[in-house]
């Protein structure tokens, strides 16, 4: 039976050479949990894993186990713990070694942190480094042949928050127009929530989205006055959303008021 999204714990090919294997961490910002990705070449025993995801032992032991240990390299797409909380257990289990942008999340003699545009070659595959920031400063995405992953960038449902203690809304707009140009037709693997077939129109809505959230905080202003709070802001434009996820839009608007300031 072929498996569908979510699926807890078991290995769910979705192209050719990528397989996820989903976190049990379900919340309001994990959505149903964190996306473990395994890429593996055809006719190859070893791969490359993307997010070993939180401290979760059970997780790591999983990983270790649909590798079979071979894992080649594991990669970050961005610092929080939900992705890089169980490196260090995969590493004890597997001897993987890992990369980031983060050179806190290294380990191995020889990782160096991940550079844009930088082509890595490992287990028969070959992925070039996309940086994507605004989600996070150090937020990557990785690009194959037929897919792109993009970590918390674009998620496989709703829409991200702006990490507003090192993420930026013009990097973020950027990052998104970069990956409606290089995504047009391939699979959509994000960090959370399901894939997608096509990434092109999931990151052209999440453009349409920002500019929406973008006129309604102008137009908050343009009421509260230009001087107005974040959370001021939050409290008219996201009336309608659950109050327990005001926190974390108070994050985005406060990157969004940071954009439109600047502007002058």
């Amino acid at each position: 039976m072929t498996l569908t999204h979510p699926a807890y714990g078991q290995l769910r090919q979705v192209t050719p050479t990528a397989a996820v294997l989903l976190a049990d961490n379900p919340g309001q910002m994990t959505l149903d949990g964190t996306n473990t990705w395994i890429l593996r070449a055809p006719g190859r025993s070893d791969c490359v894993v993307v997010d070993p995801g939180p401290k979760d032992k059970a997780h790591s032991a999983k990983i270790a186990e649909v590798t079979g240990g071979e894992i080649a390299l594991t990669l970050i797409t961005h610092r929080h713990h939900d992705h890089t909380g169980g490196i260090d257990h995969l590493v004890k289990m597997t001897g993987t070694p890992v990369r980031a942008k983060d050179t806190g999340f290294l380990r191995g003699s020889d990782a160096p942190p991940l550079v844009d545009g930088e082509v890595i070659e490992a287990a028969g595959l070959r992925l070039t480094v996309v940086a994507t920031p605004g989600h996070t400063g150090d937020s990557t995405s990785f690009l194959l042949d037929d897919a792109v992953l993009t970590g918390d960038t674009i998620l496989g449902s709703g829409t991200t928050v702006l990490d507003s203690s090192d993420g930026t809304l013009a990097d973020y707009l950027a990052s998104l127009d970069r990956l409606v140009e290089i995504g047009a037709g391939k699979a959509l693997l994000p960090a959370h929530g399901p894939d997608h077939p096509d990434l092109a129109p999931v990151a052209r809505y999440y453009i349409t989205h920002r500019q929406e959230r973008l006129d309604q905080v102008r137009e908050a202003l343009r009421v509260l006055g230009p001087k107005a709070s974040a959370m001021a802001v939050v409290r008219r434009v996201y009336a309608d959303v659950d109050k327990r996820l005001w926190l974390a839009a108070r994050s985005s608007v406060q990157a969004q008021l940071e954009y439109l300031r600047a502007e002058g």
